[in-house]
């Protein structure tokens, strides 16, 4: 059982900046928790990374917010929810610590979007090759069919904030029509990365008007309401002092330019080693 005795702010990790975006719908529905966010930036991609890589590092991040007094992790990245949570949730966990990740909750409601049951992925290639998304959807919604496509350049695009312009479109146009390609009857778009958000007036632009496009931040933020409803002993374990902290293992100046593209505000930082 969780200690509701010690309560502590929630726990938002991710390798790097695309958490943010998550982080940012979590904050805008569920505003009076405290927050710690914690990237993995010194490390980043995860998503080119094997299996123990990705575990390893994902449970050093987790249980460095567990020793600041988080005693719930959200997991805001999907290669480390696809490669680690698993069995994190299994093997690793200490009592009364809970982590939670972002495929899930996109996977549980994805029946509430589509019409023709027939869904597209576009995500990393480490997400794509895990096949997290299908097999999730799958289990939950066997009728729906799963499309992937795994999108190289647009991490790279968002970090470099060359999220407009002749190039992107070319490269967001290109993978769209090769994902949607695959099947003329996908009318259900996820975006499996929580950088693609910031890619978003582009893939509207290339994408038909009939196809709905889910970014995870809204899905995720009304998952873990309806979690803590649920659970009400976690959410007692949660401190409401509307406070949030910013960490990162590279450079804090870095991590604090870029993360206001990600997270809609200017933030302060700190080093924190892992």
């Amino acid at each position: 059982m969780i200690d509701t005795t010690k309560q502590g702010p929630i726990g938002i990790f991710d390798s790097g900046y695309g958490g943010l975006t998550v982080f940012r719908k979590i904050k805008d529905a569920l505003p009076l928790y405290d927050y710690i966010y914690l990237g993995d930036n010194a490390r980043v991609p995860y998503g080119t990374r094997p299996f123990e890589e990705v575990y390893d590092f994902t449970k050093a991040c987790v249980f460095k917010l567990f020793e600041l007094g988080c005693n719930l992790v959200i997991l805001a990245c999907n290669t480390a929810s696809a490669k680690a949570l698993r069995t994190i949730q299994q093997h690793d966990l200490p009592p009364g610590k809970k982590v939670l990740g972002v495929i899930r909750p996109t996977t549980e409601s994805i029946h509430q979007y589509t019409k023709t049951n027939e869904v597209g992925v576009l995500a990393t290639q480490g997400t794509v090759l895990s096949e997290s998304y299908k097999i999730e959807i799958t289990k939950f919604h066997p009728e729906i069919k799963v499309y992937q496509h795994a999108c190289p350049l647009w991490v790279p695009l968002v970090e470099k904030n060359e999220i407009s312009g002749e190039t992107a479109s070319k490269i967001v146009q290109r993978d769209i029509a090769q994902l949607l390609g695959q099947s003329p009857q996908i009318d259900t778009l996820i975006l499996a990365c929580t950088h693609y958000p910031l890619l978003l007036p582009l893939i509207c632009q290339h994408t038909p008007s009939d196809i709905q496009i889910l970014p995870q931040g809204r899905l995720i933020a009304h998952s873990l309401d309806d979690y803590f409803n649920r659970h009400p002993e976690v959410e007692e374990a949660c401190s409401k002092n509307n406070r949030m902290c910013f960490f990162t293992t590279d450079n804090p100046l870095d991590f604090e330019e870029k993360a206001a593209i990600f997270f809609g505000e200017k933030v302060h930082a700190q080093y924190i080693s892992v």
